[in-house]
């Protein structure tokens, strides 16, 4: 039979086994607190180009520049030989006698080794073709008969270039679309413009020749000067310079 000396002694035993719970779990509780949050350094990222699209070349991406435009006064285009290429180029006029003559590809040849590339195919295109032109001045792509727009625009409604003959026989001899262009294409020789304007070898005299054939004043041109001249004879004066040795009076 328990006596009071068991109770004491086992509530003592109880306090212990309490006692060496808590510490117990108090070590627990220790264990189990979170340790402190991880420092993150700032990653700094290598400089790297703002580039939307890398491994391409951005000119690449950009539309190609229409060959042909419209400043206002008509059509006109920037690069002779993609022209002759496109949709907008006229076929040659073979059933032309004199067209067919021009159209062959070794005239063109020729023309390139007299003339800057871009004067010598808008010459041969005006004169292989019996209605197509390319003004060699300002580009300017026309048919013979049209009646254009004045390319000095003083207002929002310009004007139309008079319709003279002088200027319908200069667009079928060389092309140059309006008395402006004419000029800036025989500025290198002021003294021949007007006996030069709408006229052939035939019809204009010795001392308008020994001006064209003269140095000039020296202003660079692309050649304008040299197709002005050429454009008085029927063959481009292609005879001399295939028979450089044969004197051929003109």
């Amino acid at each position: 039979m328990p006596g009071p000396c068991n109770l004491k002694k086992k509530k003592k035993q109880q306090a212990k086994r309490e006692k060496k719970s808590l510490l117990q779990r108090t070590d627990d509780f220790k264990q189990e607190e979170p340790s402190p949050p991880p420092v993150y350094e700032p990653v700094t990222e290598p400089d790297v180009p703002n580039d939307p699209c890398p491994g391409y070349d951005q000119d690449e991406l950009l539309p190609a520049t229409p060959n042909i435009y419209d400043p206002g006064t008509g059509p006109r285009i920037r690069n002779a030989r993609e022209f002759l290429s496109s949709y907008f180029a006229q076929p040659p006029s073979l059933n032309d006698p004199l067209c067919a003559e021009f159209a062959h590809e070794e005239i063109l040849q020729m023309l390139c080794t007299v003339l800057h590339e871009e004067t010598a195919i808008i010459l041969w295109y005006n004169k292989s073709r019996a209605k197509g032109r390319v003004c060699p001045s300002c580009r300017r792509l026309y048919n013979l008969g049209d009646v254009l727009p004045d390319l000095i625009q003083d207002s929002p409604k310009y004007t139309l270039e008079p319709r003279s003959s002088f200027l319908a026989r200069e667009q079928f001899i060389s092309g140059l679309c309006s008395p402006l262009c004419f000029v800036m294409a025989s500025f290198n020789h002021p003294g021949a413009i007007k006996a030069t304007w709408g006229r052939v070898a035939e019809e204009m005299d010795d001392v308008t020749w020994d001006l064209l054939n003269g140095p000039g004043v020296g202003i660079g041109d692309e050649g304008l000067s040299l197709l002005l001249k050429m454009t008085r004879l029927d063959d481009l004066g292609l005879a001399q310079l295939c028979l450089p040795d044969v004197d051929i009076d003109i």
